[in-house]
């Protein structure tokens, strides 16, 4: 299972269509609104490496209203226990 952490910046005041638009993405996890340099904060979880890339490139960049992402791949086999 690949897991990665997708920082996304949206246009100002549309954060919330944002978020609910990630939610409806087969993989999307959690999708949860911070505050300072980007807007949403999204955890993917799929089964192959490649389904994140196509999520990311295909579905979450391609939002109404997405103004960038930022990709965080989480190393396999370090962190939670």
């Amino acid at each position: 299972m690949e897991l990665a952490f997708v920082l996304v910046k949206s246009k100002m005041g549309h954060e919330m269509e944002v978020m609910h638009d990630l939610l409806k993405i087969e993989g999307v996890k959690e999708a949860m609104g911070t505050y300072g340099q980007y807007d949403v904060f999204v955890k993917v979880q799929v089964p192959a490496r490649e389904d994140v890339e196509r999520i990311i490139t295909k579905e979450i960049r391609k939002i109404r209203n997405v103004i960038s992402t930022t990709t965080l791949p989480v190393i396999p086999g370090q962190g939670k226990k």
